[in-house]
């Protein structure tokens, strides 16, 4: 049985929400609703729970196949998905749509269901929320969608980081490689021939490496 969700309060924040740029300019947000549900009351009362908690700038829309071109086109700092199902189709058509540019995804449902809860988290969303969006709740719920999102790609890029490092590292050890074999030389020697020329011809270690590769490869 579909539960509905409660009436937003008439109690407003003390303070105005605020976007990935404190007090730069006001959040921008995309309410998605899900084409199969059957009670539309859940999506207003999202939107008056945002518009009591101070979030004026929400754009309404289904997700549909013009998603991705919304998306592109409004630009969104944060994207609200209701659905009372937790629907595998909607939350993913929500996050492909967004793969290319991520940002955080909150989704309200009435499906508590482990397994969906699961899959909907693998699949790129950042807040599942269950039973409800209350006045009072919204902004902490967003702050902490945030926060989450942030630190989700903070690790990512540390990750990228770290990845690109063994893949340099394992490019300047098959250079060095090759020229010891091909030179006679010890591993110190080779590495100083690599920083050399890479120093002579304004290259990083890596690229001259690399050149060393294409050549004696």
């Amino acid at each position: 049985m579909t539960r509905r969700h409660p009436s937003p309060s008439s109690s407003q924040s003390s303070q105005p929400p605020q976007g990935p740029a404190p007090g730069s300019r006001t959040l921008r947000i995309l309410l998605v609703r899900d084409p199969h549900d059957v009670d539309p009351l859940n999506v207003e009362t999202i939107r008056g729970g945002l518009l009591s908690a101070g979030f004026t700038d929400i754009q309404t829309v289904d997700a549909d196949l013009r998603l991705p071109d919304v998306i592109a086109a409004s630009q969104p700092d944060l994207i609200i998905i209701a659905s009372e199902s937790a629907a595998r189709d909607t939350v993913e058509h929500v996050c492909v749509s967004t793969q290319h540019a991520p940002r955080p995804i909150v989704l309200f449902t009435d499906n508590d269901d482990a397994q969906r809860i699961k899959a909907a988290l693998s699949a790129g969303i950042t807040a599942y929320i269950v039973d409800g969006l209350r006045a009072e709740r919204v902004k902490t719920v967003l702050d902490v969608a945030y926060a989450r999102f942030e630190l989700d790609q903070q690790l990512r890029a540390e990750l990228d980081a770290t990845r690109l490092k063994l893949a340099e590292r394992k490019v300047v050890e098959r250079a060095k490689g090759l020229l010891m074999q091909a030179r006679g030389i010890t591993e110190d020697e080779a590495y100083k021939r690599l920083r050399s020329m890479a120093m002579e011809r304004g290259l990083k270690l890596v690229d001259a490496a690399q050149r060393v590769i294409d050549v004696m490869g």
